[in-house]
């Protein structure tokens, strides 16, 4: 039970992950509305891949909530029925949580990909809380740490829907992803928490605080990036889903914080390094820190220099979570002690 718990742990991290990646690639792409309505995709549990299969069709058999288009808006069928000869109103209710009503296959796809990684995670967390409870008599922290996240996997499928029926609203995308951050620390501090793997020395409580500061900065570092990922995603609806240089001529002043707090980043880990390296141990955990932050910072050239080039943004965004993660993973690995030299 144990090991399935370690084993199910794991592959809940990995496949939120993977949705960060995806919902990263959706927002990118423009695909967040490829899906107009939640849980299903226009009606369909198995969306349509091409702009025929919604128009209205004679003597076919529609299921309650099924979509069509008519003259640029969306129609939701009112119950399961089969369509006569010709088209009846009555069948059908206009779609009012929104009036997005495009359809492009590339899009809805990328969309339903998005959807069904994170239909796999929260089954992966529900089986992971399931073999957490082998831990109830040595660790309740691991199963109540497993509920309280099974219950934010909810929460977050949930605020899906809501993003979805706000038409992307920019602020709930953000909270959105805040919220898969905080299911990404959850999960290592789980996985932390299930291993007895010990660090060889203790630390002071300076370098302590030295540890958490790297990670409240590079916390605060990824938030600031979502204001200006915000911002660019204004000017490119702004520039007719172009960008070309556009958002760089008025950069907020947000922006320039967000960069400058890289050099931040990057020099208190400097430092946390030469600390470790006096140790004699440097983890695992911190090269994976100064690998990430370095892989950041490429991808941030890459973004500003040449125009956002294809999934620079959702590794730029992937690196920072784990970033975040081991750093997660390093502030609890090494508060274990054995002896003081640090």
């Amino acid at each position: 039970m144990k090991n399935k718990f370690k084993l199910f742990s794991k592959i809940s991290l990995i496949l939120i992950y993977l949705v960060i990646l995806a919902g990263s690639t959706v927002r990118m792409t423009g695909s967040g509305m490829g899906c107009p309505d939640w849980p299903k995709c226009f009606g369909y549990l198995i969306p349509p891949t091409s702009r025929s299969q919604l128009d209205w069709k004679q003597n076919y058999n529609y299921t309650k909530g099924q979509i069509i288009i008519i003259k640029n808006k969306l129609y939701s069928s009112k119950n399961t029925f089969k369509s006569g000869a010709n088209y009846n109103n009555s069948n059908w209710k206009l779609y009012t949580k929104h009036n997005y009503s495009l359809f492009n296959p590339y899009h809805t796809w990328i969309e339903y990909i998005n959807r069904l990684i994170g239909a796999l995670s929260g089954l992966s967390v529900l089986i992971m809380t399931f073999f957490s409870f082998s831990y109830l008599k040595e660790k309740k922290i691991i199963p109540i740490f497993s509920i309280f996240t099974l219950f934010l996997m909810g929460f977050q499928a949930w605020l899906g829907k809501i993003v979805v029926d706000s038409n992307l609203m920019p602020i709930k995308i953000t909270i959105h992803l805040s919220l898969a951050i905080l299911l990404v620390i959850l999960m290592v501090i789980l996985i932390q928490f299930s291993q007895k793997k010990e660090y060889n020395h203790t630390i002071s409580k300076e370098f302590k605080t030295i540890l958490i500061l790297g990670f409240i900065v590079t916390l605060t570092q990824i938030f600031m990036g979502t204001q200006v990922r915000e911002y660019v995603d204004q000017m490119f609806k702004l520039s007719n889903n172009s960008l070309s240089n556009i958002w760089q001529k008025t950069p907020p002043i947000i922006f320039y914080i967000h960069r400058s707090f890289s050099i931040l980043v990057l020099l208190i880990h400097f430092y946390i390094g030469y600390v470790l390296f006096k140790s004699g141990e440097i983890p695992i955990a911190f090269k994976i820190i100064m690998l990430m932050i370095g892989l950041e910072i490429l991808t941030g050239i890459l973004m500003y220099y040449f125009d956002f080039p294809l999934f620079s943004q959702p590794l730029h965004l992937l690196f920072a979570t784990i970033l975040l993660a081991a750093q997660t993973y390093l502030i609890m690995e090494i508060n274990t002690t054995k002896k003081n030299d640090i």
